[in-house]
Formats: structure tokens, C-alpha cells, sequence
């Protein structure tokens, strides 16, 4: 019920949002004055404000959603050996990676597993699960830390949401092209638009949505492999290769999809173009080949 009321909201967020700038900058219909020919400049407009408001307004949101999303808990004050460890692991690191203090806090799953998110890189926030704590060892735990520390000082984050905004345009943009198309070409619409259009937009945008995935997924595996160097540069190559065993051995649980992306050992999906993550064996290959 969560998931689907913070799904709700961002859509809402996004559709408010984007009617405002659209309204601005008197961007009022998809097609000429006549009513029959598309406009090209005023749909890429369309197209750009909604596909970058979405994804943009996901990133501003992405330490709130995931908070709530995943029920973590931010250490605010340390109670204990556990959260002065991961507090002070993380502030070291955050230094020398030359980003701000990201915010830490503890999630509930018994699976090992971690991510970071958040739109700014002095301004984020790392989480780990009671089951990494549990499963893996201390010097595991640096290095799995090292590597989202490494995310946050990549930019990763508003690298992907940039990504995704870009996307985003081209899929809506394409498939109210496709939609108009058919509705003028097939179904003889000569004015405005017909039913023919909404439906073939839709089935388009679909498509291509799924179809342009690939190269967000890529993008994400691509980034596994620097946070991984970046986590041995922080931690230690062998530290490194040690808590990506581990994760293999311990096979974690994937993330929801929407921080799917932004953890340490990602689900597969059905087929490797849609994995936002490399398989550990990869990661810890890349790692060795770096060493020798």
C-alpha cells in the first residue's frame, strides 16, 4: 500500500509540475493551428518537460521515498558498537571522497544488501541492512560502504536521472510521432486526433519505453564496475573482492525496483540487457584484472 500511495504521489507531483512549466512557456497542443499537421518544436517541449520532470522529480524525492519505501531508520544519535561503526566508516570515507556527510540509517531484511541514493553528492544518504551487519564481516562492511560512498562521489545518481530524462523525451517524443501516423495515415483522421492515436501512443510508448530500458540498464551495470573501483580505492582491493564473494555467497534479495539500481547487488531481471546490475562474478573478475 505504501509503494503504490508514493507512486501515486510522484505522478501527481510530475503531472502538476509539468502543466505549470508547459503553461509557462505557452505550450498549449501537439499539432499546428490548423489542427492537422504536427508540431514538431512544441512536442519536443512536451515531450522533454515530462520525460526530465519525472525523472527529476524521482531524484529530489529519492532519499524521502527511500527512507519510507525500505522503513530505514537515519542514526541520528550512535546507540552502540554497530552505528558508531557504520557512522564513523562512512564519515572517513565521505572525506576522502571529498563529498558532504551523507545521512546513515539501517533497514530491516535479512538478506545482506545496501544502497545510496539522493539528488546531491554533499547531501545523500547511505543505508544498510540488519542482515549485512549480521552476515558480513567488518571489513566486508567498509568495503560494501566504500563502494555506495563511491556512487555518491560518481554522481551516479543524477548521472542515471539525467539518463533517464533524456530517454524518457525520446519515448514520448517517438511514440506520439508513431501515434500520429497511424491515426492520419491508417485510420484517415483528417483533423485533430482520433481514438486511433491515444491507442497507438500508448502501445508505442510502451515498446519503445521497454526497448530504451536497455540503455538505462547499461549505463547502471557500467557504473557497478567504477563504484566497485571506487570501493577499493577507499577500503581496499582486498576488502573489496572479499564482501562481493560474500554478497555471492550469501545471495542477496533484490531491492524494490525503484532503488534497484542503487544498491550494491541488484536483482537479474529476464535477461541481461535489463539487469541494472553486472553478475558478482564479472565484478570480482574486473577487480582481479585491475590488481594484476
Amino acid at each position: 500500500m505504501t509503494r503504490i500511495f508514493l507512486f501515486l504521489l510522484t505522478n501527481i507531483a510530475v503531472l502538476i509540475v509539468a502543466g505549470i512549466v508547459l503553461n509557462l512557456l505557452g505550450v498549449g497542443s501537439m499539432l499546428d493551428e490548423q489542427g492537422v499537421n504536427l508540431d514538431l518544436g512544441n512536442l519536443l517541449v512536451f515531450s522533454a518537460v515530462f520525460g526530465f520532470g519525472g525523472s527529476l522529480i524521482s531524484l529530489a524525492m529519492s532519499k524521502w521515498i527511500a527512507k519510507r519505501m525500505m522503513s530505514a531508520r537515519v542514526i541520528d544519535q550512535p546507540s552502540g558498537q554497530v552505528e558508531e561503526f557504520l557512522v564513523q566508516t562512512v564519515s572517513h570515507q565521505a572525506q576522502a571522497a571529498g563529498i558532504g556527510m551523507p545521512e546513515v540509517a539501517i533497514f530491516e531484511s535479512d538478506a545482506p544488501n545496501a544502497f545510496a541514493t539522493g539528488a546531491r553528492r554533499d547531501s545523500a544518504l547511505v543505508a544498510v541492512s540488519t542482515g549485512m551487519m549480521r552476515n558480513m564481516r567488518a571489513q566486508e562492511v567498509e568495503a560494501v560502504l566504500a563502494h555506495e560512498v563511491s556512487h555518491i562521489a560518481n554522481g551516479d545518481m543524477v548521472t542515471l536521472a539525467l539518463i533517464q530524462g533524456v530517454v524518457n523525451t525520446f519515448v514520448i517524443f517517438l511514440s506520439r510521432v508513431v501515434g500520429f501516423f497511424i491515426d492520419r495515415f491508417v485510420f484517415k483522421t483528417e483533423r485533430g486526433v482520433g481514438p486511433a492515436f491515444y491507442i497507438t501512443s500508448i502501445v508505442a510508448q510502451i515498446v519503445f519505453g521497454i526497448l530504451a530500458s536497455t540503455i538505462v540498464m547499461w549505463f547502471s551495470r557500467r557504473r557497478e564496475f567504477r563504484a566497485d573501483e571506487g570501493g577499493a580505492r577507499l577500503a581496499g582491493e582486498d576488502a573489496m573482492k572479499a564482501a562481493l564473494r560474500r554478497l555471492k555467497d550469501g545471495s542477496p534479495e533484490p531491492l524494490p525496483d525503484a532503488l534497484a539500481a542503487f544498491g550494491i547487488a541488484g536483482g537479474g531481471g529476464i535477461s541481461r540487457l535489463f539487469m541494472s546490475h553486472p553478475p558478482l562474478d564479472e565484478r570480482i573478475k574486473a577487480l582481479e584484472a585491475r590488481g594484476a
